[in-house]
């Protein structure tokens, strides 16, 4: 499914989302891909981000070091969301080193269905947190990607985690996006509220919560992320079995695996698990 009319507008929610970025939310982006990467894992490497959205992380990987990134997204309020945060902090780089501004990145607008065509070659490492399952159909989107590494490289996503209350989800989401603004911010309202109540009956700090969420969440944003979760339309969920058999069946070695230790019931979201493949040299 790649017609963006079908899809919810993630673009404009990442677009305000990027006002917010700042020095202390990209340090956190650079922990949360380093986490995944590995300590001077991007270094040197060609660097694929697949559903860009604000930017944040492919930024993330030009301070870690990434040679030539190619961000991607079908969204095109993403698009010039992430050339603007990739202009701004590139230009900033250069002021404050008295040099030149390097420019080893580029944006397209394109979808993850069409790399194929784009004549982009292939990647060190291939980057697509939390995207795939808003394609539309995952697992060839999550083929496709797995296309792009190149002989060596590594394939590093996040999908959700499939809970007993997907379809349920599927549902909400699906007429949450084609809701009103206003309706949807109700709905938001109330979702906000139930998770306030869920935290004082389980006696945990909500407040401390959402103070710290950029901290805990690679320097995302709970209201942003709560309007994500919500319209995230197209929508589908995997869980680490079946994400480990369609490893096997790529053909693809566990670099690393970032899951739950736990399934959870889905209430307030299912949550993302993190996979970390390598393709062999030969």
């Amino acid at each position: 499914m790649s017609e963006l009319s079908s899809h919810f507008e993630f673009g404009r929610n990442w677009s305000s989302y990027a006002g917010l970025i700042d020095e202390e939310r990209v340090a956190e982006a650079v922990r949360g891909l380093e986490r995944l990467a590995g300590p001077g894992g991007l270094a040197g490497k060609t660097f694929l981000d697949i559903g860009c959205g604000s930017g944040l992380h492919s930024l993330a990987a030009l301070r870690l070091g990434a040679a030539r990134i190619v961000a991607i997204d079908l969204d095109p309020h993403s698009v010039a969301t992430t050339r603007q945060v990739l202009e701004r902090y590139t230009a900033e780089a250069a002021e404050q080193s008295g040099g030149q501004s390097d420019k080893p990145w580029e944006v397209r607008e394109v979808s993850v269905f069409d790399l194929p065509s784009q004549n982009l070659g292939q990647f060190d490492v291939v980057y697509a947190w939390g995207s795939l399952h808003h394609t539309g159909d995952m697992y060839k989107a999550w083929r496709t990607a797995a296309g792009m590494v190149a002989p060596g490289g590594t394939l590093n996503v996040a999908l959700y985690r499939k809970t007993r209350l997907c379809w349920l989800w599927t549902i909400e989401k699906f007429l949450y996006t084609h809701s009103p603004r206003w309706v949807q911010k109700c709905l938001r309202a109330v979702f906000i509220c139930a998770m306030r109540l869920a935290f004082l009956v389980t006696g945990r700090d909500f407040q401390k919560y959402r103070d710290d969420y950029a901290k805990s969440f690679r320097g995302m944003d709970y209201e942003h992320d709560v309007h994500d979760w919500m319209g995230g339309y197209p929508y589908e969920s995997v869980s680490p079995r079946q994400a480990d058999a369609f490893r096997q069946e790529l053909g693809f070695e566990t670099v690393r695996n970032f899951v739950l230790n736990r399934t959870p019931v889905g209430i307030f979201g299912s949550g993302n698990d993190e996979f970390v493949w390598r393709r062999p040299r030969s």
